[in-house]
């Protein structure tokens, strides 16, 4: 009886100590796989530029201007790619063309966004922007509107493995920097070719790949979806960026973990929050959610936003094409949109700001 009394208690004593070892064991894992995933994949090598974080804002014809971008970067994007320019000389001397083919004095790291179909007018347009400063040229396959795909540009090339190969070509051996490309998964859900694009891309010189989780057909609706992407990314060496769906920083771990991606890319989620790419990044290292901004902080952010518009674009077209920004800011804080409406009709910077400042004194 004694013996078995003892058996018992050495039985329970070992029950506890391999649960407090599970436990910690567990935990450690967790803890594991956080700093490892951080580590190996917080750092993305484009060429010879080494990205400080491995979340990226997509180009978004429109809206990656040159205030965007400098602000995205700011509170944390690892890169922030420009609006597609044409690759069509005759419509460079627009002002809007003009504006965006301006990236000497831009910080980070200054990749520009060519679209086309032609790979001689491809080429020259890579170079161009190179010499105005371009530090990395990036190749749109992935446009899905209607008046970039009749020209067979954007994600149209993507029923054209040929012309890809061919434009690839020409782009990289007319620049001396690196070169990416952006595409999306196929033309349509029963032509998926993106591992077909991928290898052409790998082959022919291409130093990163982008991939939206949607076909051309799909534009924006639905889910995006990431097994295209994984097998793309096992498929080819080159860095590959999963994009699409990417909202918060759950979502980037899951994708990142998922598809083996190198990186992250993040489009209409940063509309009226630029402060996106710090939450994620701060998720990815920690595995804890960071605060959201204070009204202050989305304040000065806004504010400093708006004015760099109206410095950018001038007085005119900075007021205009500051209320669509405004209108993704204040999607929380004015659900009603009466205070939309009045901004959208003011004309003038001044009456802007003052509007935007007495909206936010009432806040506060």
């Amino acid at each position: 009886m004694i013996q078995k009394k003892v058996n018992n208690k050495n039985y329970e004593k070992n029950i506890i100590v391999q649960f407090i070892c599970f436990s910690f064991t567990e935990k450690t894992r967790k803890l594991s796989a956080i700093l490892n995933s951080s580590s190996k994949k917080h750092h993305v090598n484009i060429g010879s530029y080494q990205l400080n974080s491995n979340v990226i804002l997509a180009p978004m014809a429109g809206i990656t201007d040159k205030p965007f971008r400098q602000l995205c970067c700011r509170l944390g994007a690892g890169m922030a790619v420009s609006e597609m320019l044409s690759s069509n000389p005759k419509v460079w001397k627009s002002g809007k063309s003009m504006l965006r083919m301006e990236h000497g004095d831009e910080a980070g790291i200054r990749s520009v966004q060519i679209a086309g179909s032609d790979p001689q007018e491809m080429a020259f347009a890579a170079k161009v922007n190179a010499e105005n400063g371009a530090q990395i040229i990036d190749i749109n396959m992935g446009c899905p509107a209607k008046k970039v795909n009749k020209k067979l540009a954007g994600s149209a090339l993507l029923k054209a493995p040929e012309q890809v190969e061919q434009i690839v070509k020409s782009v990289v051996a007319a620049v001396e920097i690196p070169v990416t490309l952006k595409i999306r998964t196929g033309w349509c859900e029963n032509t998926r070719n993106g591992i077909e694009i991928a290898k052409i891309a790998e082959a022919n010189g291409i130093q990163a790949l982008a991939v939206h989780g949607r076909t051309r057909n799909d534009f924006y609706k639905g889910n995006a979806e990431y097994d295209t992407i994984k097998s793309i990314k096992s498929a080819v060496s080159i860095p590959v960026i999963a994009n699409g769906d990417i909202t918060s920083g759950e979502k980037a771990r899951q994708v990142l973990d998922y598809t083996n991606a190198d990186a992250i890319m993040i489009g209409r989620a940063a509309q009226g929050r630029p402060w996106i790419f710090r939450e994620i990044n701060h998720f990815l290292k920690t595995g804890e959610h960071l605060a959201p901004p204070k009204v202050e902080e989305v304040r000065a952010i806004l504010m400093a936003h708006v004015q760099e518009l109206h410095k950018f674009y001038g007085d005119f077209m900075g007021a205009r094409i500051a209320r669509k920004h405004v209108s993704w800011y204040l999607q929380t804080h004015d659900q009603g949109k009466q205070f939309r409406s009045i901004f959208n009709a003011l004309e003038l910077p001044a009456e802007q700001l003052d509007a935007l400042n007495i909206f936010f004194d009432n806040l506060t």
